[in-house]
């Protein structure tokens, strides 16, 4: 993964000369408005050398590779640091900390932050911290028209190193921290696309199954047919018989393997509005025999609405169904021996609760379940990153539930389980999630 960030933060090398060749027009017209219109004495030659053997790295870099070309982690870091050495040479050159524009500094810092991994990003920071430091010590000075060393009182030197130290140590690490946050959102969100984009091939798939073997089955049928006519036609010759019977044979079996698969098709087709028990379980299926105990209860709530009220149909949606999978997933992994699903709904809602007999969240943790490649606090015996818990948040909440998550099992010990336990509960508005079946036409899913 580390790798796949690496290739996917490279820059193109068009891109870095620009912004070197932006840093040489600035650093020759601070020159030029330092020295013309202000008098200042400074050693020019030098300084032309220095900003000069900036713009000669760009021309042989613009001359030896192609400009589109998106430039590796070492050469990232090595134009980065000629970065850092060309400017603390002309800042040397021109006062030290004395310049003001010892600011920039702090820009090799930003952008190899947003770009390298962590051993560049220690290695630019680290020379920029000891540039800055050499420059507090040691420079040669700017001096006035009158021949005056133009300096700042130490105590003020001191303070903008330390300000310049700690903006290259905070800004590092806090863009550092906000690029990485960025990755991993992108990449999750990625990893939840995918799984979206699966479940809907799937269930796409048995449609086109279930058409092709209602088209196919009026030519199949003539073919059986004329097959059996023609072996009774050919009963004189045997060889010719026998082949006719063949074709019948074979067209038939055609006939058999599309009806199983035909059955398939439509019975994908017609989850895609099933009851909320049928939804559950397909969910669950995966996870049935991994030897934990999964007991599912579905019942309405009485107090809610004050009657038994028909379970609901609702729309087997690919997001509900993988999102679902992963929290069952979750709940197997850390249970002890019991998993239990309630199915419960209102006449305004639809709900899921997932409860699990395992040691729970920490509790330190409960507020950032759902967040991607979390790695400082994991559940305990966790090896993963929570991006599973991630893409079911995400997919759920798409299609409109609301997720909360907490530590109980109140059910499971009274039940004999050990105390403790995670529970997940999963809530729809009840207008979002049901399905509204044709009038007249009868749902063949329909549980009384």
């Amino acid at each position: 993964m580390l790798r796949d960030q690496g290739r996917r933060n490279r820059v193109r090398l068009k891109t870095q000369i620009l912004l070197r060749w932006i840093a040489v027009a600035g650093q020759t017209g601070a020159a030029l408005v330092a020295a013309l219109v202000y008098g200042l004495v400074f050693p020019t030659g030098l300084v032309a050398i220095t900003i000069g053997a900036a713009g000669i790295a760009n021309l042989l870099a613009a001359f030896l590779l192609p400009a589109t070309r998106r430039l590796s982690e070492g050469e990232s870091t090595a134009m980065l640091v000629f970065d850092i050495v060309q400017l603390s040479v002309l800042l040397w050159l021109t006062g030290g900390l004395d310049n003001p524009f010892a600011l920039l500094m702090l820009a090799p810092v930003t952008i190899s932050a947003t770009m390298l991994r962590l051993p560049g990003v220690l290695l630019i920071g680290g020379l920029a911290l000891v540039s800055v430091t050499v420059l507090w010590l040691w420079s040669l000075p700017i001096l006035s028209p009158q021949m005056t060393a133009l300096s700042s009182p130490e105590l003020l030197r001191f303070g903008f190193w330390l300000a310049l130290a700690t903006g290259i140590t905070f800004i590092g690490l806090y863009v550092r921290r906000v690029t990485l946050e960025r990755q991993a959102m992108g990449d999750a969100l990625a990893a939840t696309q995918l799984a979206l984009a699966r479940e809907q091939k799937l269930t796409d798939l048995g449609g086109v199954v279930a058409a092709a073997a209602h088209e196919l089955g009026t030519p199949l049928a003539t073919i059986t047919l004329t097959a059996a006519e023609l072996a009774d036609d050919l009963s004189d010759q045997p060889e010719r018989a026998e082949d006719a019977a063949l074709i019948r044979a074979e067209a038939m079996r055609c006939r058999d393997i599309l009806r199983s698969m035909g059955r398939a098709g439509k019975e994908d087709t017609h989850l895609r509005q099933a009851p909320l028990e049928a939804v559950v379980r397909e969910a669950a299926e995966p996870h049935l025999a991994r030897g934990r105990e999964v007991v599912f209860a579905v019942g309405a709530e009485p107090e809610a609405t004050g009657s038994a009220e028909a379970q609901p149909v609702i729309h087997r949606r690919p997001e509900i169904v993988h999102g679902l999978r992963n929290l069952i997933q979750n709940a197997v992994d850390f249970a002890g021996e019991r998993v239990e699903i309630d199915l419960s709904w209102t006449r305004d809602s639809v709900m899921v609760t997932i409860e699990d007999d395992g040691p729970g969240f920490p509790p330190g943790l409960i507020d950032r379940i759902g967040d991607p490649f979390m790695r400082s606090r994991r559940r305990p015996g966790y090896e993963g990153m929570g991006l599973g818990l991630f893409i079911a948040k995400t997919l759920l909440e798409r299609s409109g539930a609301r997720l909360s998550f907490a530590n109980g099992g109140e059910r499971l010990r009274a039940s004999g389980a050990a105390a403790g336990g995670a529970i997940v509960m999963v809530a729809w508005p009840r207008d979002t999630i049901e399905a509204q079946p044709a009038i007249g036409a009868p749902n063949p899913y329909f549980l009384p």
